[in-house]
């Protein structure tokens, strides 16, 4: 009942609202639309056993331009079925909104109507393109890695810049799996087999499964397999190869995961270095936090900053340093610095909740850019598009543009600049 409710509420109308309020003053070089996509769940039968997660798709955009705000648009992503819809992306010059679990793309238009279903990343086998597809800035290729409910395999599919599907390998596991994201670096695929998996149709934790990690080679070929304990695998924030080792930074959870109740677990940020003779688990960040994201530019690449969210999805009380330490719940988002090992907060305050923040790059250097997010406003009942200044991350918001609509927690996007 949770997550049909408060800050996960569902959103029941589609609103435009032209030349926008700001508090601040938006970059001129921020041109372009801040899409972020996630389940608007209307209908529900039965609240108590409601996934969250599960729910039509409804995305949310802001238009950007000279240092103008020019709309705001959320639109309902209008497919058969009313398909959970996962994340939106931009590829070979048309955008997508990307569901799970086999389900297909839906081809949004510069408004955010739906023109349809889409085949992007379609095979003969049957899949598509997943809801976590990632792009390689250096090829300008479309990666996926596509489950579907039921089938005891996974699929990699490459797309190329033009659209059309040009690779794919076709991965046999033991069950049915819940495979939301995985890891790509320039040379290889990176992906977990763990116990949360498909029991029929319904997804749950197997305690007698093993977890594993599995690196194979872009081009295709053998899966070299690695087992670990038990762990549930969230989201990754970016992975890079480091000689014969892949590096991946993540966010994991102890298990059991309940995917009715994410808040059982406590995310943690991770760093895995994969090698021919296993996996090396380290701690980055033992904070409760998810949705990890770095800047695009250095996909795939060795990297130094990664952002993530303290978000109310799972409820666990994040304090920053000089909050009152009164239990109250703090939503942030936390900018890493792993080459020092160093991290910075930027709490938003009671009532305020922060989902997951892009980077929107402003020049050459890593951290030479922005971090746009989402934020309630609990004065306004409406929500904010927050604009932070990733090299003065802590200080006052580079602007806010006021919504005129609530903007339901979660779950993901990105920022799709006109150049």
């Amino acid at each position: 009942m949770r997550y049909l409710e408060g800050a996960f509420a569902p959103v029941t109308e589609e609103v435009t609202a032209y030349d926008l309020p700001v508090t601040g003053r938006i970059p001129a070089e921020l041109n372009g639309r801040y899409l972020r996509n996630g389940p608007n769940a209307l209908g529900v039968e039965d609240p108590a056993t409601h996934i969250w997660g599960m729910g039509q798709g409804m995305v949310h955009g802001v238009r950007l331009r000279e240092g103008r705000a020019e709309w705001y648009r959320n639109r309902f992503v209008r497919t058969s079925g009313h398909a959970p819809m996962i994340n939106v992306v931009r590829h070979a010059r048309r955008t997508f909104a990307l569901a799970e679990g086999g389900l297909p793309p839906a081809e949004l238009d510069d408004l955010l109507d739906t023109v349809g279903p889409c085949d992007l990343g379609a095979t003969p086998e049957g899949f598509t393109a997943g809801a976590h597809s990632k792009h390689d800035p250096l090829t300008g290729e479309l990666h996926s890695l596509a489950y579907m409910m039921g089938r005891a395999e996974v699929q990699y599919i490459v797309t190329g810049p033009d659209g059309r599907v040009v690779r794919t390998s076709l991965i046999p596991l033991s069950r049915s799996p819940f495979l939301h994201d995985f890891a790509l670096t320039e040379d290889h695929v990176v992906l977990w087999d763990t116990p949360l998996g498909f029991d029929g149709f319904e997804c749950r934790w197997l305690p007698g499964h093993p977890t594993r990690v599995g690196v194979m080679p872009r081009v295709g070929g053998a899966v070299r397999w690695s087992e670990i304990d038990p762990v549930h695998v969230s989201h990754t924030l970016n992975a890079y190869d480091d000689g014969d080792a892949v590096v991946v930074d993540l966010v994991t959870a102890e298990g059991p995961f309940d995917p009715a109740d994410p808040g059982a677990v406590r995310p943690v940020l991770d760093r895995w270095t994969i090698g021919p003779d296993g996996v090396d688990q380290r701690r980055v960040d033992d904070r409760p936090q998810d949705f990890p994201r770095v800047n695009e530019a250095r996909a795939t690449r060795r990297h130094r900053y990664g952002y993530s969210a303290a978000t109310d999805l799972y409820g666990i009380p994040f304090v920053p340093e000089g909050a009152p330490a009164d239990g109250a719940f703090t939503n942030a988002l936390v900018k890493h610095d792993l080459e020092r090992g160093t991290a910075e907060v930027h709490a938003f305050g009671r009532g305020q909740s922060v989902g997951e923040a892009v980077f929107a790059a402003a020049g050459a250097e890593e951290d030479d850019g922005y971090l746009l997010g989402y934020v309630h406003d609990p004065e306004r009942g409406a929500g904010d598009l927050v604009i932070l200044a990733a090299r003065d991350f802590t200080g006052e918001p580079v602007a806010r543009v006021h919504l005129p609509a609530r903007v339901p927690l979660g779950l993901h996007g990105n920022w799709l600049p006109d150049h």
